[in-house]
């Protein structure tokens, strides 16, 4: 959502969201009207996958990208999709379009999401998800050398590699701003909060005070997913009520470290009309 948004795809790109929780089954349309995507013409992504592979075997998951025509899934190969975004769909990008897998940094790029991808992203699930005590600690320490890793690089320059947003970027803010939300207690990943971190909480609050970034999120959602599908960790399903969000709008100084968010690109317009999030939910 947020490299389709930075990119100015949401008019050959449209959006279906499912709600928060799934059965297991596969998630379900349940904010649309009649429960129904009105693209698709689909109660679950469940159908979009079998109209590919009838009797589909593995997860249904999203992102998912669908040909509308066909109503089958292309791909959902997550990792996949954004850099397809900034390296096939260039025709279709908006004029001012920021380079976000720029040829010239695609290597240090690279390994930087391989080591955010392997500790962060996926190392707060490890945690979560932990069959054992040795499990979990292994992971919990890996998850905090990594966080510790970023907070020293983050507190020299202002993005991940080079003066601008690009993919790295997005790959790791969308686990920062979860990290109190969620990992932080449901995970288990407590030894501080993103918030207690002042270099990633600063680079947190940048970036989601930045288009296409904060208005992409949707905390409650975001609460109610992790909280009401893992009944194996959290069988009462109760959705806590808090943290307070506010402080993602507070003040973060980064721009006395330089760079320019967009490079020469400018910043996306408004949010497309139906895409914004619900009052209340976001920060």
């Amino acid at each position: 959502m947020i490299v389709r948004r930075l990119l100015g795809l949401e008019d050959v790109i449209s959006l279906g969201q499912p709600g928060p929780a799934h059965d297991v089954r596969s998630w379900t349309f349940d904010l649309d009207p009649d429960g129904q995507d009105p693209v698709l013409g689909i109660e679950r992504i469940q159908d979009a996958y079998f109209k590919r592979f009838p009797g589909y075997p593995r997860g249904i998951t999203v992102p998912a990208v669908v040909d509308v025509p066909s109503g089958a899934v292309v791909t959902n190969n997550f990792p996949q999709i954004t850099l397809d975004f900034s390296t096939e769909w260039t025709d279709y990008q908006r004029d001012g379009a920021p380079r976000l897998y720029p040829e010239e940094l695609r290597e240090e790029i690279d390994q930087v999401n391989k080591r955010v991808f392997t500790e962060v992203n996926n190392g707060v699930y490890r945690c979560g998800f932990a069959g054992s005590q040795e499990a979990y600690e292994d992971a919990y320490d890996r998850l905090f050398t990594a966080l510790d890793w970023l907070e020293e690089r983050l507190a020299a320059q202002r993005f991940l590699v080079g003066e601008t947003i690009t993919e790295a970027d997005v790959r790791l803010f969308t686990t920062l701003a979860r990290f109190d939300a969620v990992y932080h207690g449901h995970f288990k990943c407590n030894r501080n909060k993103l918030t207690e971190m002042p270099a990633l909480w600063g680079y947190a609050r940048d970036l989601f005070q930045t288009p296409g970034f904060g208005d992409t999120i949707d905390f409650q959602q975001i609460k109610q997913h992790y909280y009401m599908v893992h009944t194996d960790i959290n069988p009462t399903q109760i959705v806590p009520k808090g943290p307070d969000t506010s402080g993602w709008l507070t003040a973060h100084g980064r721009e006395k470290l330089g760079g320019r968010p967009f490079g020469d690109g400018t910043a996306p317009g408004p949010v497309k009309a139906g895409e914004e999030v619900a009052l209340g939910h976001g920060a």
